[in-house]
This record gives C-alpha cells, structure tokens and sequence, in this order.
C-alpha cells in the first residue's frame, strides 16, 4: 500500500510540475489558432504524463527495461497524438473559418435584401404615381391637345415596360437564388448569340448616341443555354450603353484560351473605383453617382429609365450556373467585363 502511495504522489507531482506552467502557457495561446491551441494541450499532457513515469524511474519504481518500453510507446503515441491533433486542429480551424464566413456571408445577404427592397419600392412607387398621374389627367379632360395626349400614351408605355422588365429581372433574379433554374445544355456558337443581342441593342444605343461594335475574330463554340446566354449578353450591353456617355464606344470581344470561351464586354463610363468593384455583382448595388453620366433625360424626352441594380447580379448567377466566371476590371476610360464559359 505504502508503494501505491508514493507512485500515486509521485506521479501527481510530476504532473503538477508539468501542468501548470502548461496550463499558463495555454492560457497565453487563446488569441492563436485552434491548430496551436490543440498541439499545445496534446504537449502538455504528453509531457505531464512524462513527467509521472520520470518520476517513478527515479524512485526505482520502474526497472531500466520497463522505462524503456513506456518511453517508447509514448513516443510512438506522441508522434501519432500530434498528427491527429494537427489533423484536427487545421479542420476546427475550418470550419470556424467556414462559419464565420457563411455567418459574414448572410450577413451581406441580409443587408442586400433589404437594399433590394427598398431599391424595388422606389422603382415602383415613382412610375407608378406618374403613371396615375397621367391617367388621371387624361380621364379629367385635362389633357386635350393630340400632341400633349400622345407623348402622355408613350410616356406610360414607357414606364409599363420599364416596369415590366424589373418584374422580369426580379422573376429571374428568384429563379436562379432558389435554384429553380433548369439549362438546356447544347453547344452553342457564341458569335451568333452576340449577333443577335447587338441587333437588340442597337435602337437604345442610338437613342444615347453611343456605338456598339463587335470585334472581329474566331467566335468560340461554348456549353450553354442559349435563352440564358442571351440574357447574359444583353444584360452587359444594357449595362454599359446605360453607363457610357454619348459619342462614346461599347466595344465587344470574343475568343479562347486554356479556361474555354470568353466573351469581354468594355464600355467607356469612365472607370469604377476601385473599393467599388467587388460590390459590382451584389443584388441592387448602382454604383457611384459619378459613374452615371449626367443625362437625366432621353434624346426623346423621355426620362431615361435607370438600373434596377439586378442586372449584373442576374449576368453573375447565371454564368456561375453555367458553371462560368465573370469579373470586371478597370480599363483605360472605362471598365471590361469578362465572361469565361466551358468550350
């Protein structure tokens, strides 16, 4: 009995000797990474443990051969324990990064949705109370001159399409955050897609004074959907006729390289600011008011109808739904926009 008291105080001893310098030396790794935090506990008790069995060695209570046996199993436990924990530590550490950035993460989402709404609200309700406005003007007799009853019928044409086309993106920008996108996959020749959206988007460059031209070259072949490419293309060339001032150039360009196809789109807005460009794709970011050209009113007279913000968002999600990339950069007078798509 008197042999179990002394290893048990020997072996608590050891322990202590080891423990609570480990145990302060533990408390000043709690600002270092979980990897640290976890290799430092398994050191420490690796060490403690080392510390009984050196103990009961000194005091003979273990035989040479003995002590060679625990000190080498505890080496191949310590060796395999430090693995494991730096193992662990690296996943913990990853998953809390994961976390924090999912809880960043929706944090923004959050933050977009209610930009979003409150974005939308205004696009409605202004439209719409000159559009009741209009229509009551018209049923009080108050407008009477053909001319004047007219341009009132554009005008709120105009704004019925304008309407139409945010309730559109706000349909597809739905789609595609609740995956309820479904792609028809086929090869698909990028120029004819091209083609087809400048044709489109010829009309409202030349109410703006602005010239679309695409660049000639090899227009690749890429896995797509064409509705949904399409949508893509004339997405960016909306965007930046919008944002190029008159007599300016929207430049489009297309080929291949080791990623696949990609499709540029430059405008001549002048440039982004910098701490602005990774917002660019966020739902209802506008970007700088300087970036806007100061033409508040069509060639027309018509207001010219602004962003929704959902445009860019909608170009993001469904390149990525392609399994694609699209990102922006600033280029000499203006901004180019890069879409790469799988070949």
């Amino acid at each position: 009995m008197r042999d179990v008291v002394l290893t048990f105080a020997v072996a608590i001893l050891g322990s202590l000797v080891v423990a609570v310098p480990g145990a302060l030396a533990l408390r000043r790794l709690r600002g270092r990474s979980v990897t640290v935090v976890v290799c430092g506990l398994l050191a420490v008790t690796v060490l403690a443990v080392l510390a009984g069995i050196l103990g009961a060695a000194w005091e003979m209570f273990l035989s040479t051969h003995d002590l060679h046996v625990l000190l080498i199993v505890l080496g191949v436990a310590a060796t395999v324990g430090l693995g494991t924990a730096l193992w662990v530590g690296r996943r913990l550490a990853a998953d809390a990064m994961w976390a924090a950035e999912a809880r960043e993460r929706e944090r923004r989402l959050e933050a977009s949705r209610r930009e979003l709404v409150a974005w939308v609200s205004h696009d409605l309700r202004t439209p719409l109370a000159g559009m009741r406005a209009m229509a009551e003007a018209l049923e009080d007799g108050v407008v009477a001159d053909p001319v004047t009853v007219a341009d009132y019928h554009r005008r709120i044409r105009a704004e019925t399409d304008r309407m139409a086309g945010l309730v559109d993106d706000l349909f597809e920008l739905s789609r595609i955050n609740a995956g309820a996108l479904r792609l028809t996959i086929a090869a698909v020749p990028l120029g004819d897609i091209v083609s087809d959206a400048i044709a489109a988007a010829v009309p409202v460059a030349a109410e703006s004074r602005v010239r679309v031209v695409a660049a000639s070259g090899d227009w690749p072949t890429v896995l797509g959907s064409v509705p949904e490419l399409s949508r893509v293309v004339a997405n960016l060339l909306r965007n930046a006729i919008r944002h190029t001032p008159a007599d300016g150039t929207v430049t489009v360009a297309g080929g291949s390289d080791e990623r696949g196809g990609w499709l540029a789109v430059t405008d001549s807005c002048g440039g982004i600011p910098e701490q602005d460009l990774p917002r660019v794709f966020d739902v209802a970011f506008r970007g700088a008011l300087a970036r806007t050209p100061a033409r508040e009113q069509a060639p027309d007279g018509a207001r010219a109808a602004g962003g929704g913000g959902l445009g860019l968002a909608i170009v993001h999600g469904l390149v990525t739904a392609h399994r694609g990339a699209v990102s922006v950069s600033n280029v000499n007078g203006g901004c180019r926009f890069v879409v790469h798509l799988p070949s």
